[in-house]
């Protein structure tokens, strides 16, 4: 008999509602230590108050969460971090005009000398972040006093997960970390999820991408107007029938056919013709 696993985060039966509006309706999801959950769904779907509410921007109008087993009231960010949980967001959250040794460490600075007298320890924190760059394969940095802004969307991501995995984090949230970046950097961002997870890390992926998603993913949920319309596994929906639901079930092939023909008999260039 399978011994059955406990999930490291569970969401169960959660309702947002704002001013009224339903943002998410009665959404139950459980996400496994260990394993990519793909969060898809068009704009509007919910995918970010969902995540909002796990990162302790917006706490539920109703529903449980727990974390590891255990019924939590996620308040705050800070909350959500004493949690293990943090989200990068699509620019990964960093400074441009900040160099990168401070922007790994804002807000946790290592330092130096004693009471009013301590101050910022920079040889110390440009070693950690080069160091830990370096680790997620981007060797290319090797001097931490280097602006923000002059690396590239790709590495920026990169430092932003790599902060959140050294200060200790078990959940990683990362919101559409691909959506700017080229093909080779997007291949760059999704090789380290799949190496945070086989740290044992919960990696949520929040992605319109369906490549994307179908390449990292191990389990998928699908949001339409705030509910979940899927919750799947790999291997159990093609990807045709995952952008048909993303879509709200519309059948795109049917209607890539459709302006296919259009196209093809010439009523789209004529209806542009002066």
């Amino acid at each position: 008999m399978t011994e059955k696993r406990t999930p490291h985060i569970s969401v169960e039966n959660v309702t947002k509602v704002f001013s009224g509006n339903v943002a998410l309706n009665d959404v139950s999801l459980e996400i496994y230590q260990g394993e990519v959950l793909c969060l898809l769904g068009d704009n509007g779907a919910g995918k970010s108050t969902l995540i909002k509410v796990l990162s302790g921007f917006h706490q539920p109008t109703s529903g449980i969460i727990r974390v590891e087993g255990r019924e939590q009231s996620i308040k705050s960010p800070r909350d959500a971090a004493d949690l293990g949980i943090s989200t990068v967001h699509q620019f990964g959250g960093t400074f441009p005009l900040m160099s990168l040794e401070r922007s790994f460490f804002v807000g946790l600075e290592p330092e130096k000398g004693w009471g009013p007298f301590k101050y910022f320890d920079r040889k110390t924190a440009s070693e950690i972040v080069v160091r830990e760059m370096q680790a997620m394969g981007i060797t290319r940095i090797t001097d931490g006093s280097r602006l923000v802004g002059s690396l590239s969307g790709g590495e920026r991501q990169v430092s932003a997960i790599a902060r959140a995995v050294y200060f200790g984090a078990k959940v990683l949230i990362l919101d559409e970390p691909t959506a700017a970046l080229g093909v080779k950097e997007a291949a760059h961002v999704l090789r380290i999820i799949m190496q945070a997870r086989n740290r044992g890390l919960v990696v949520v992926l929040v992605t319109h991408n369906v490549k994307h998603a179908m390449t990292v993913g191990d389990h998928f949920a699908i949001l339409i107007h705030g509910s979940k319309a899927d919750d799947f596994a790999k291997g159990e929906r093609t990807r045709e029938e995952i952008t048909d639901l993303m879509a709200g079930g519309e059948a795109m092939a049917e209607l890539e056919a459709e302006l296919a023909e259009l196209s093809g008999d010439g009523k789209l260039s004529n209806s542009t013709s002066d």
